[in-house]
Protein backbone atom coordinates (compact mmCIF):
# COMPACT_ATOMS: atom_id res chain seq x y z
CA UNK A 1 0.00 0.00 0.00
CA UNK A 2 2.85 2.05 0.47
CA UNK A 3 4.33 1.98 -2.81
CA UNK A 4 0.69 2.85 -3.99
CA UNK A 5 0.57 6.20 -2.54
CA UNK A 6 4.44 6.69 -3.33
CA UNK A 7 3.60 6.34 -7.05
CA UNK A 8 0.50 8.56 -7.22
CA UNK A 9 2.27 11.17 -5.01
CA UNK A 10 4.73 11.34 -8.05
CA UNK A 11 1.76 10.65 -10.90
CA UNK A 12 0.14 13.72 -9.27
CA UNK A 13 3.36 15.71 -9.88
CA UNK A 14 3.72 14.57 -13.35
CA UNK A 15 0.36 15.35 -14.23
CA UNK A 16 0.22 18.62 -12.69
CA UNK A 17 3.12 19.61 -14.49
CA UNK A 18 1.76 18.46 -17.58
CA UNK A 19 -1.40 20.37 -17.05
CA UNK A 20 0.57 24.14 -16.11
CA UNK A 21 2.58 23.28 -19.09
CA UNK A 22 -0.42 23.18 -21.45
CA UNK A 23 -1.92 26.30 -19.26
CA UNK A 24 1.27 28.17 -20.77
CA UNK A 25 -0.11 28.18 -23.88
CA UNK A 26 -3.24 30.61 -22.72
CA UNK A 27 -3.00 34.17 -21.94
CA UNK A 28 -3.81 35.67 -18.31
CA UNK A 29 -6.90 37.09 -18.79
CA UNK A 30 -7.84 33.76 -20.53
CA UNK A 31 -6.82 31.53 -17.77
CA UNK A 32 -8.71 33.80 -15.50
CA UNK A 33 -12.21 34.01 -17.73
CA UNK A 34 -15.40 32.88 -16.11
CA UNK A 35 -16.32 30.10 -18.28
CA UNK A 36 -18.86 29.12 -15.56
CA UNK A 37 -17.04 26.56 -14.30
CA UNK A 38 -17.52 25.53 -10.45
CA UNK A 39 -14.57 27.27 -10.12
CA UNK A 40 -15.09 29.75 -12.42
CA UNK A 41 -12.23 29.75 -14.90
CA UNK A 42 -8.84 27.82 -15.03
CA UNK A 43 -7.31 30.02 -12.61
CA UNK A 44 -9.62 29.49 -10.07
CA UNK A 45 -9.77 25.70 -10.96
CA UNK A 46 -5.62 25.28 -10.03
CA UNK A 47 -6.01 27.65 -7.00
CA UNK A 48 -8.47 25.21 -5.81
CA UNK A 49 -6.50 22.39 -5.94
CA UNK A 50 -3.96 24.05 -4.18
CA UNK A 51 -5.75 25.33 -1.26
CA UNK A 52 -7.37 22.00 -0.88
CA UNK A 53 -4.03 20.48 -0.80
CA UNK A 54 -2.53 22.70 1.56
CA UNK A 55 -5.89 22.04 4.05
CA UNK A 56 -5.61 18.44 3.84
CA UNK A 57 -1.30 18.53 4.51
CA UNK A 58 -2.19 21.11 7.13
CA UNK A 59 -4.70 18.47 9.16
CA UNK A 60 -2.10 15.90 8.68
CA UNK A 61 1.31 16.99 9.44
CA UNK A 62 0.19 20.52 11.29
CA UNK A 63 2.63 22.37 9.01
CA UNK A 64 1.93 24.83 6.26
CA UNK A 65 -0.88 27.14 4.99
CA UNK A 66 -4.10 26.27 6.36
CA UNK A 67 -6.68 28.29 3.85
CA UNK A 68 -10.08 29.01 5.60
CA UNK A 69 -12.22 28.71 2.19
CA UNK A 70 -11.64 26.12 -0.18
CA UNK A 71 -12.09 29.20 -3.38
CA UNK A 72 -9.14 30.87 -2.10
CA UNK A 73 -6.72 31.96 -4.91
CA UNK A 74 -4.03 32.97 -3.00
CA UNK A 75 -2.01 33.66 -6.02
CA UNK A 76 -2.75 36.30 -8.75
CA UNK A 77 0.05 35.44 -11.16
CA UNK A 78 0.54 32.51 -12.96
CA UNK A 79 3.89 31.76 -12.11
CA UNK A 80 3.45 32.13 -8.55
CA UNK A 81 0.85 29.85 -8.44
CA UNK A 82 2.77 27.43 -10.92
CA UNK A 83 5.71 27.46 -8.08
CA UNK A 84 3.70 26.85 -5.22
CA UNK A 85 1.66 23.99 -6.99
CA UNK A 86 5.41 22.66 -7.59
CA UNK A 87 6.09 22.72 -4.01
CA UNK A 88 2.87 21.81 -3.06
CA UNK A 89 3.40 18.19 -4.95
CA UNK A 90 7.36 17.85 -3.68
CA UNK A 91 5.96 18.11 -0.29
CA UNK A 92 3.10 15.57 -0.62
CA UNK A 93 5.87 13.41 -2.12
CA UNK A 94 7.85 13.36 0.98
CA UNK A 95 5.42 13.36 3.40
CA UNK A 96 4.34 10.17 1.41
CA UNK A 97 8.02 9.30 1.93
CA UNK A 98 7.60 9.06 5.49
CA UNK A 99 4.29 8.07 6.37
CA UNK A 100 4.52 3.74 7.31
CA UNK A 101 1.52 1.48 7.81
CA UNK A 102 0.74 2.71 11.10
CA UNK A 103 0.44 5.88 10.14
CA UNK A 104 -1.81 4.84 7.36
CA UNK A 105 -4.24 3.04 9.52
CA UNK A 106 -4.56 6.05 12.14
CA UNK A 107 -7.95 8.03 12.17
CA UNK A 108 -7.12 11.94 12.27
CA UNK A 109 -9.90 13.94 14.10
CA UNK A 110 -9.99 17.72 12.26
CA UNK A 111 -12.75 20.18 11.62
CA UNK A 112 -14.28 20.75 7.95
CA UNK A 113 -14.07 23.84 6.64
CA UNK A 114 -17.45 24.65 7.97
CA UNK A 115 -16.18 23.35 11.54
CA UNK A 116 -17.94 20.38 11.57
CA UNK A 117 -15.95 17.70 13.50
CA UNK A 118 -15.25 14.71 10.80
CA UNK A 119 -12.70 11.73 11.60
CA UNK A 120 -10.65 9.17 8.94
CA UNK A 121 -7.80 7.08 8.64
CA UNK A 122 -5.31 8.63 6.71
CA UNK A 123 -5.44 5.94 4.49
CA UNK A 124 -8.98 7.26 3.04
CA UNK A 125 -7.80 10.81 3.09
CA UNK A 126 -4.99 10.33 1.26
CA UNK A 127 -7.28 8.31 -1.40
CA UNK A 128 -9.47 11.32 -1.91
CA UNK A 129 -6.33 13.88 -2.27
CA UNK A 130 -5.22 12.12 -5.03
CA UNK A 131 -9.15 11.48 -6.68
CA UNK A 132 -10.03 15.20 -5.50
CA UNK A 133 -6.50 15.81 -7.78
CA UNK A 134 -7.76 13.91 -10.96
CA UNK A 135 -11.40 15.15 -10.76
CA UNK A 136 -10.28 18.59 -11.22
CA UNK A 137 -7.28 18.19 -13.70
CA UNK A 138 -10.19 16.74 -15.51
CA UNK A 139 -12.09 19.71 -15.10
CA UNK A 140 -9.08 22.10 -15.94
CA UNK A 141 -8.57 20.28 -19.11
CA UNK A 142 -12.23 20.88 -20.43
CA UNK A 143 -11.61 24.34 -19.77
CA UNK A 144 -8.12 24.66 -21.71
CA UNK A 145 -10.56 23.42 -24.54
CA UNK A 146 -12.68 25.46 -24.53
CA UNK A 147 -10.25 28.57 -24.32
CA UNK A 148 -9.13 27.16 -27.15
CA UNK A 149 -5.85 24.69 -26.53
CA UNK A 150 -7.02 21.72 -29.33
CA UNK A 151 -4.98 19.20 -27.71
CA UNK A 152 -4.95 19.19 -23.91
CA UNK A 153 -2.31 16.58 -22.54
CA UNK A 154 -3.23 13.35 -22.01
CA UNK A 155 -3.01 12.75 -17.90
CA UNK A 156 -4.08 9.04 -17.48
CA UNK A 157 -2.12 7.25 -14.93
CA UNK A 158 -1.75 4.97 -17.57
CA UNK A 159 0.21 7.14 -19.63
CA UNK A 160 2.50 8.04 -16.47
CA UNK A 161 3.07 4.40 -15.94
CA UNK A 162 3.66 2.92 -19.54
CA UNK A 163 7.22 3.10 -20.67
CA UNK A 164 8.42 5.96 -22.58
CA UNK A 165 8.59 5.15 -26.45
Amino acid sequence: MLDHFKRFAAYNAWANARLYDAATALKDFERKRDVKAYFRSLHGTLSHQLVADRIWLHRLTGEGAAPARLDEEPYALFEELRAAREAEDQRLIGYIAGVNLEELERVLEYANTRGEAKALPVKIILTHVFNHQTHHRGQATHILRQLGVAEPPALDLLYFALPSA
